[in-house]
């Protein structure tokens, strides 16, 4: 069965989500902002749930159509045929958002959407009434500038849920979001790379499994397997076919440092449930005494910042300790996200490259250098 599926990304990564699924096999790729949509079979559907490392999640888009008013919703849904995803017995729930859209009502939408969803099936299974004991099909409507798609989850809790990190430090980083840098920072299996911020070691464990081709859903379960839609076989075959794609011979080391010392322990334990703490060394030690080993190093690093830990004025005294520390050698990269519009004067250098990225809902810069 091939199925056209949808993927939402945080903003500034499409590309890179782009490209991991062409990787995986995906044709009729289309990028549009904060999300990639493209074809693929149900093979492709459980990979891209195991492997995708900057995708929040994997849906099926089943349909999308113009809706100016509750009537264009309502036919909308009520022509895809719902009978090929979901069953009888199944569970249905809809949300969704709206955005810049004359039907503005969320609770009004889902109502809609709910009441097209119960009229179709109803007439394909000949029932007027559904117990939704079933396994959860959880639908989402997304209507923007007056368009409407209509997805079906596959995934359940969202792809940034690794497993590894059950706790983290105040203002973490997204999952998802420090693996897209970890590309974009081109972390290779001969990598050594470097984080003086380490935190709850996000960044340094999504190096490592990046570095050693460790997909990131292989210890975890998805909503869709619980379907009759997809063998379990397929299943069963896509998590072996990942795991043997494990690189061992990779010589990827870490190096993560924190003045917190509770940072350090829950990196050191992040890392064990993430099955990379031999890759990774951590150690608790302030900036200001910051320093890489022999060889060329990638450091990527997200400093502590007003917004989130400190006021402005401590966070800009961090920079200027940065740019005295983080010494440029040959051939060493350095990486570092940073809201601060002038985070460059602080720092005394300026970038070979800003990429615009989005932490949570704070505008940030990835500042590069690269030379």
């Amino acid at each position: 069965m091939k199925f056209q599926l949808t993927a939402p990304c945080h903003f500034g990564l499409e590309s890179v989500l782009s490209s991991e699924v062409r990787r995986m096999g995906a044709e009729d790729v289309r990028v549009s902002d904060g999300r990639v949509t493209f074809c693929g079979d149900e093979a492709l559907l459980a990979r891209a749930n195991i492997g995708l490392r900057t995708a929040e999640r994997v849906q099926i888009l089943l349909g999308e159509f113009d809706a100016y008013s509750f009537e264009d919703l309502f036919q909308g849904v009520k022509k895809i045929p719902l009978e090929d995803y979901i069953g009888p017995k199944d569970a249905f729930p809809v949300k969704g958002y709206s955005l810049n859209s004359q039907l503005h009502s969320i609770p009004d939408c889902q109502k809609i959407v709910k009441k097209a969803m119960v009229n179709r099936l109803g007439a394909a299974y000949n029932i007027s009434w559904f117990e939704e004991t079933g396994s959860i099909h959880q639908i989402e409507f997304g209507i923007h500038k007056n368009h409407c798609l209509i997805m079906l989850d596959t995934s359940g809790a969202g792809l940034h849920k690794r497993g590894y990190r059950q706790t983290s430090v105040i203002a973490p980083m997204k999952e998802t979001l420090a693996a897209g840098i970890i590309d974009l920072a081109r972390v290779y299996p001969d990598s050594t790379l470097y984080d003086p911020f380490c935190g709850s070691g996000t960044m340094l464990i999504e190096g490592a499994m990046h570095a050693m081709k460790i997909a990131p859903g292989l210890r975890r379960h998805f909503t869709a397997e619980k379907w009759n839609l997809i063998p379990q076989k397929i299943w069963q075959e896509e998590r072996q076919r990942a795991f043997d794609l494990i690189d061992r011979s990779a010589t990827f080391e870490a190096y993560g440092s924190d003045i917190d010392p509770e940072a350090v322990e829950l990196t050191k334990a992040n890392a064990q449930k993430a099955g990379v703490a031999a890759r990774i060394h951590v150690e608790q030690r302030d900036v200001k005494d910051f320093a890489m080993k022999e060889g060329k190093g990638v450091l990527i690093c997200n400093p502590p910042y007003g917004e989130r830990l400190l006021d402005m004025k401590e966070a800009q005294k961090i920079y200027r300790t940065m740019g005295k520390v983080f010494v440029p050698r040959e051939k060493d990269r350095f990486y570092i996200i940073s809201p601060d519009e002038k985070f460059e004067v602080y720092f005394g250098r300026k970038a070979d490259k800003r990429r615009k990225l989005y932490n949570g809902m704070i505008k940030c810069q990835l500042f590069s250098y690269q030379k």
